[in-house]
């Protein structure tokens, strides 16, 4: 009898901000699986089970053994940060699957596994929190890795989403070889909006090493020692403006209330 898959997302890092199901399902499962420095996310709540730990990039390696180690009867929790379903690991579950005719109707005693998504909070949600407001009205997410996805697609993307004054979130917006992708954005975006447009990187969301800046987008290069692949850049729209060390976005409120009056 096949076994159980948990693609389990534990949220920016800290135990304070992983969802109750979450636990519940790491607790369930005998064996862990996931990229080493998320298994470490976790490692006060994976005692006694058995773990698997994984490299960058092994994406499709560590895909393949859960789906195996489900297959053989295992209860198995594939831990990601964020949320697993927002550039994360479920997609390559579901993809693999699907290629190997899995049936995801299938009831117990059947050879395929049941399969569940735990959803995290993503750092589009930690990071917002941390510095306001950001996202109150509508918003974009791209990510600058152009390692699955051609640059010129992005570029269309970042395009449509700058000409369409969204509040844009952006994931993975440099690494030690990936300097332009960045560079890159911020001229298409400074073509439809002002330089002094407010822009939050914030760094190791909820975790030890967490740093936070507030800047805009004229002096955004002066950061780059801020920028990696835990930071995450948010870029605001015409409307966002900031307040001490907040980046607000109006829901538009004002044009139909008086805020701040007495009563």
């Amino acid at each position: 009898m096949a076994g159980k898959l948990f693609i389990v997302g534990v949220g920016p890092g800290h135990h304070d901000h992983m969802t109750f199901r979450a636990k519940e399902a790491i607790a369930q499962s005998d064996t862990i699986v996931g990229y080493e420095t998320y298994v470490n996310l976790v490692k006060g709540l994976i005692d006694g089970k058995t773990v698997y730990r994984y490299a960058m990039t092994q994406e499709v390696e560590r895909a393949q053994q859960c789906i195996d180690l489900a297959r053989s009867g295992k209860t198995v929790s594939l831990v990601s940060s964020g949320d697993p379903g927002i550039y994360g690991m479920a997609g390559l579950i579901y993809e693999t699957l699907a290629e190997s005719g899995w049936n995801p109707s299938a009831k117990d005693g059947a050879a395929d596994p049941e399969v569940e998504i735990v959803p995290g909070i993503s750092a589009l949600n930690s990071c917002a929190s941390i510095v306001g407001s950001p996202l109150m009205t509508d918003f974009a997410v791209v990510s600058m890795s152009d390692l699955l996805v051609p640059w010129e697609v992005i570029v269309k993307r970042v395009e449509a989403a700058a000409a369409g004054d969204f509040v844009l979130v952006i994931y993975n917006p440099a690494s030690k070889r990936r300097i332009h992708q960045l560079q890159d954005t911020r001229e298409i975006l400074l073509r439809h909006r002002k330089p002094e447009t407010p822009v939050a990187i914030i760094k190791g969301a909820f975790r030890d090493s967490e740093t936070v800046v507030l800047t805009d987008l004229q002096s955004l290069p002066d950061h780059s020692d801020k920028l990696g692949m835990i930071s995450t850049v948010i870029v605001g729209n015409s409307s966002t403006y900031t307040y001490g060390d907040l980046m607000i976005n109006p829901r538009g409120y004002t044009s139909k209330y008086r805020l701040g009056a007495a009563s």
